[in-house]
Parts: structure tokens; C-alpha cells; sequence
């Protein structure tokens, strides 16, 4: 089954929830690191749909999905995640008339799992006894082995996450750039399922040669560089324990490290001093792209995405007071400026 053969309501439905997804802002902040003048650009993803990058993801797996043939009216939507992409699987599949269980690690925000009942999914929490993030993944497979008419987004290692991002985010970060005459020397983002850096990076490189795509873990649990899961922190939707399929590091360059701490002083200060309301995966991208600026030197250009809201992170340690340690980025940055250059129009 194609495209030219999808149920015309469908389509129709498809079209519609497009409005609402992707061409988001682009945030041009003018920074100083220990002296130097550098330049982060992050796409606004909160202006998403649920205020989240993972809406762009949810919305093109259902159109491919459907496409083929492995979703159709009726059939219950099963997915293990975190918590963003629950929560767009919950909005765009409720729009679509789908049912959806989302299975999620029971230490996740409340707001998280609130947010995704509000949307009429069911959430069945998984504890670290029961396996955490792979026992989340372990029972949606169990689940849709188990009952007929169950899609399974498989985001971890679906292609369709990181086509996602080559075929939407990334051309309009071009466009973008090419409208304010800017070539980025680098791009960084955490990898949660991954989609985001792969996706993007893929495009990055086909129109902009000699740039740099890295993907960044927290420090203090650094999945990525081990490959397995290794201590704890405090960065939601990032280092789920396990390196996704979709993750190809040797496609990548050098991993980033920020400490989980230092990523949340970042997000504070986002929020406090230019009034952008993000959650700390996006302090974490933004001290990303601040290390690899300075690496570059005077005047460097990098770019990144801010993933999501503060809004989902009210009852966590992103509104209390953080210790500044010694080893921090934050304290030692200037957030001098921001503009904000218009959608991509695409």
C-alpha cells in the first residue's frame, strides 16, 4: 500500500495535524564563554503541537505507517518511551481516533504522565524492578504480540524517526541559515532515540561540507561512551540506558558530555534571563553547543534544537535551587543577546 491508495479521511486528518507540526522559530542567541564571542542557533521545538520535538516524529511514523499499510483505523497504538513522545503518540493518535498505551518508567515527571491521561492514553507504569526503560520495551511487545489491531511505533529503531527530521527539521534549519547568511561550523543534540541528531546531521552534511555533528550525553551517566547504562541523572529523555538501534556512532563525531546539574542552572537561566521557558535537555544542548564553540574560537557558529517546555518539569529539580560546582559551564557564560528569525516556510 502507498500513498496514492491511503483512506482519503486519513489523508485528510494527516494534512490537517501537519498545520501544527514543525517550521518552528529559529532562537539566535549571542553568548561569551571565558572571554570569547560565540553563537548558538536552536530550533524552537516547543512551538510544537504538545511543545515538544517528538511530535514531528509521532506525526511523520503514523503517515508511513499508514502508508504501508501497518496502521489502520481501529487498531490500538502501543508504545514504550519516557515521557515526550507518549505524549505526542497520545495527542496526534487520539486526533487520528486511535487508542494508545503508552508503557513508561514510573520515575518519570508527574506532569509527564498527567499530560499523557489528559489526552485519553492509558499509561501503564514500569518500576526499575520490572525493568525500567527495556522492561517498558519488553512489555508493549508483549502486549502487541498479545492482542490484535496493535501498532507499534517502535521508536528506538524505527527509520522512520530519524527520516523525520533529514526530511523536515533539518531543511528548515538550512533554510534558516541561509536566510540570515549563516554557516554553521557544528550541530549537537542528546541523544535520546537518536532520531533527532541522525536525522538532522544527514541533511546538515549534504549542504553544509566540513560540519560537525555530535551527539551529547549526560556525564553523569554516559551511555553512549561505554555502551551500556552506567549511574543516574537527572536529564529526562536523554541516555535511556541503551545505545538505540537508530544511534550509528561511527556516522558521528566526538560524543559531548555535560553534567546534569550544570544542564539545569543552564535551563534556569534561559528561562530567568531571556524568558525562554525549555526543559533541562535543552540546557544540556545549549552547554553543548556552548563547549564546541569554544573549542572553535572567536566568532563560532553551532547549532542545536530546544527539545521542550519547562511546563514538564514543574515538580523536579529544575525549579529548586541547583548547587553550582566547581567544574560548571554555566556560571562562566554571558547570554548577551536573542533574536528570533521566523519559520522556514516550508
Amino acid at each position: 500500500m502507498n500513498s496514492t491508495t491511503m483512506d482519503p479521511n486519513v489523508e485528510s486528518r494527516l494534512a490537517s495535524i501537519s498545520h501544527v507540526i514543525g517550521d518552528t522559530p529559529l532562537l539566535d542567541l549571542a553568548c561569551r564563554v571565558n572571554g570569547k564571542s560565540v553563537r548558538v542557533l536552536a530550533k524552537h521545538e516547543t512551538a510544537n503541537l504538545t511543545g515538544s520535538v517528538k511530535d514531528r516524529m509521532a506525526l511523520h511514523i503514523f503517515r508511513q505507517a499508514y502508508a504501508d499499510g501497518r496502521l489502520k483505523q481501529g487498531d490500538t497504538i502501543a508504545e514504550a518511551t519516557s515521557g515526550n513522545t507518549g505524549i505526542s503518540l497520545a495527542a496526534i493518535g487520539r486526533m487520528l481516533g486511535h487508542k494508545v498505551r503508552i508503557f513508561m518508567p514510573d520515575w518519570m515527571s508527574r506532569e509527564r504522565a498527567l499530560l499523557i491521561r489528559s489526552f485519553g492514553a492509558e499509561i501503564i507504569p514500569v518500576s526499575k524492578e520490572e525493568g525500567g526503560f527495556q522492561g517498558s520495551i519488553q512489555m508493549a511487545d508483549a502486549f502487541a504480540a498479545a492482542e490484535p489491531h496493535v501498532f507499534r511505533p517502535q521508536q528506538f529503531s524505527c527509520p522512520s524517526n530519524p527520516a523525520a527530521h533529514e526530511t523536515s527539521t533539518g531543511p528548515e534549519l538550512e533554510v534558516q541559515l541561509r536566510g540570515v547568511d549563516v554557516t554553521p561550523q557544528a550541530f549537537v543534540a542528546g541523544v535520546g532515540t537518536g532520531g533527532t541528531v541522525m536525522g538532522v546531521g544527514t541533511h546538515l552534511r549534504k549542504v553544509f561540507p566540513g560540519i560537525t555533528i555530535h551527539p551529547l550525553e549526560p556525564a553523569n551517566s554516559p551511555t553512549l561512551t561505554t555502551g551500556h547504562k552506567v549511574g543516574h541523572h537527572r536529564i529526562q529523555g536523554i541516555s535511556d540506558e541503551f545505545i538505540p538501534e537508530i544511534v550509528k556512532l561511527d556516522q558521528l563525531d566526538e560524543i559531548v558530555q555535560v553534567w546534569d546539574g550544570d544542564s539545569i542552572l543552564m535551563a534556569q537561566r534561559l528561562a530567568s534571563e531571556l524568558g525562554l521557558a525549555v526543559g533541562i535537555s535543552s540546557g544540556a544542548n545549549m552547554l553543548g553547543a556552548l563547549q564546541l564553540a569554544e573549542k572553535l574560537g572567536d566568532g563560532a557558529v553551532v547549532c542545536t534544537v530546544f527539545s521542550d517546555s519547562n511546563k514538564k518539569y514543574l515538580s523536579t529539580d529544575l525549579c529548586s535551587e541547583e548547587a553550582v560546582l566547581d567544574d560548571y559551564r554555566t556560571p562562566h557564560v554571558e547570554l548577551s543577546g536573542l533574536a528570533v528569525h521566523a519559520s522556514a516556510g516550508l
